[in-house]
């Protein structure tokens, strides 16, 4: 099985958070909460990340839960 990796990304100055699983593929987002938004694969409807604005100033996301997909759970030794 090929390892899928975890790509975290953050920009301080806009001060976003974005977390991508795998190879990046053309996605569409979907808001799932306050500044939170679920990136979803346009081909295969998998997810393939989030992204958060707000990541430090939003005091709603002190507690982010967020699925990972099962193929990158199982990816991990």
């Amino acid at each position: 099985m090929k390892k899928q990796k975890m790509h975290i990304y953050y920009d301080p100055e806009a001060d976003y958070l974005e977390i991508r699983f795998g190879d990046s593929t053309s996605s569409t987002y979907e808001k799932i909460g306050e500044d939170t938004f679920v990136r979803i694969d346009k081909e295969t409807g998998s997810i393939k990340g989030y992204a958060i604005y707000n990541a430090r100033k939003g005091s709603s996301l002190k507690n982010i839960q967020v699925e990972i997909p099962q193929d990158i759970l199982n990816s991990v030794d």
